[in-house]
């Protein structure tokens, strides 16, 4: 295994490090303000606009794509410490690079199994940063971590699938350049249990599209939200089905792979930020007449999270040096071994940094209370916690099982 970075991720990491720097952390204090002044959960606040121009003039544009064409082709590997750097400021940097979920995920799904329809109508403006979009999946009548249970009905007639079913948590949905769904449902029940599913695109504003609410998190309203959504006798044409009927599952697979591992490497970018934080407040809070970085128990946590963040970091690693060199099938157990431990280092570390900060940490003047809200909710995202266990589980004992 060699984790070395490369000549040319050291000057994306060189160059993303003083973006930050000089644009995102000052602008973070500019979004508060103008998203407070909105009186909207789900404005799109003019500063996102200047970073994103900003970030375009730099060179720092949809860096996680793999595929030359649509940007620099860096390897996992490579993207890895990028993802890490923009998870410091999770709400601002990743969309202002244009690498955040779930774009970066749809956008890979339109490359490898769009039309060229597709392609032109909404992969080549999701890579220019003028639309986004949502994935809809997950159902609030049944248990959605076993994708089987989908129970979205997506009924051939003629040259059109009628969609009936509803959704939730079809995250960015509330968007305001949202403009497109990836769409996964049930084409034939009869079919063998991983045929039976497929993903359809369906434009946000087709007829019997219907978004019910966003979906809040903690109390938290994100400003690209969680919509819970209907769907009453939608019309697709059947030629905005993904790679044909029934390939729904082997669409997800190849989809979810790459999330989880940005996911993952953006975590440990928050858990630095939250560490940073929890230091700089130690050394600045005197309690009894010492500083609170005098105290041991502080000191324990520092150092404990220091060791965690660097073990989940190699763990990362190394799934993105086996998703490079032997594929994501491969590369499984390392990525749901990472998806699970990733939030929950994380949420240690916040948990811990909001500790520190006291009565302060649970408030808005910190970002602490939003991160650990949004974290917890990543132990449920892309899978849950107990699906990623199963996976690594029975590949464990199948070691035993067939000698």
């Amino acid at each position: 295994m060699a984790f070395e970075n490369s000549a040319r991720s050291l000057q994306y990491q060189k160059d993303l490090l003083a973006f930050m720097d000089e644009h995102v952390y000052p602008a973070e204090a500019v979004y508060e303000e103008q998203m407070l002044a909105s009186g909207d959960p789900h404005f799109h606040p003019p500063i996102l606009e200047e970073l994103k121009a900003e970030a375009k003039k730099r060179g720092l544009w949809n860096l996680f794509s793999p595929h030359p064409e649509w940007g620099p082709g860096l390897t996992n590997l490579e993207y890895a410490p990028l993802a890490e750097i923009m998870g410091r400021s999770a709400h601002l940097a990743p969309e202002a690079c244009n690498c955040a979920a779930p774009d970066t995920g749809n956008m890979e799904v339109f490359t490898l199994f769009g039309t060229d329809e597709h392609k032109e109508k909404y992969l080549k403006p999701l890579l220019d940063g003028t639309i986004r979009s949502a994935f809809a999946m997950t159902e609030p009548d049944v248990a959605s971590s076993d994708a089987t249970n989908i129970a979205m009905t997506m009924e051939r007639d003629g040259d059109e699938y009628v969609l009936n079913g509803r959704k939730w948590f079809a995250s960015n949905a509330m968007h305001k350049n949202c403009k497109v769904l990836i769409v996964m449902g049930k084409t034939d029940p009869n079919a063998s249990t991983y045929m039976q599913q497929s993903m359809l695109v369906v434009p946000m504003d087709a007829p019997g599209v219907r978004v019910v609410r966003n979906l809040p998190v903690f109390g938290y309203h994100d400003r690209e939200g969680h919509a819970e959504i209907t769907f009453e006798n939608v019309r697709v044409p059947t030629k905005d089905v993904l790679a044909g009927e029934g390939a729904g599952f082997m669409i997800g697979q190849a989809r979810l792979g790459p999330g989880r591992i940005h996911h993952c490497m953006r975590t440990v970018g928050m858990a630095e930020r939250a560490l940073e934080l929890m230091c700089k407040r130690a050394e600045s809070r005197v309690t009894f007449g010492k500083p609170l970085s005098t105290r041991g128990n502080i000191r324990d946590w520092i150092a404990e999270a220091r060791i965690e963040i660097e073990m989940v970091r190699l763990l990362t690693l190394k799934a993105a040096w086996m998703m490079d060199t032997v594929g994501n099938k491969e590369a499984r157990i390392e990525i749901a071994a990472i998806k699970v431990a990733a939030p929950q280092m994380a949420l240690k570390i916040i948990d811990r940094a909001i500790q520190v900060h006291g009565a302060g940490g649970v408030t808005d003047d910190f970002p602490l209370a939003t991160m650990y809200a949004h974290m917890r909710t990543l132990r449920l995202a892309d899978g849950p916690d107990e699906v990623h266990k199963l996976t690594i589980a029975r590949q464990e004992l199948k070691k035993y099982r067939e000698g």
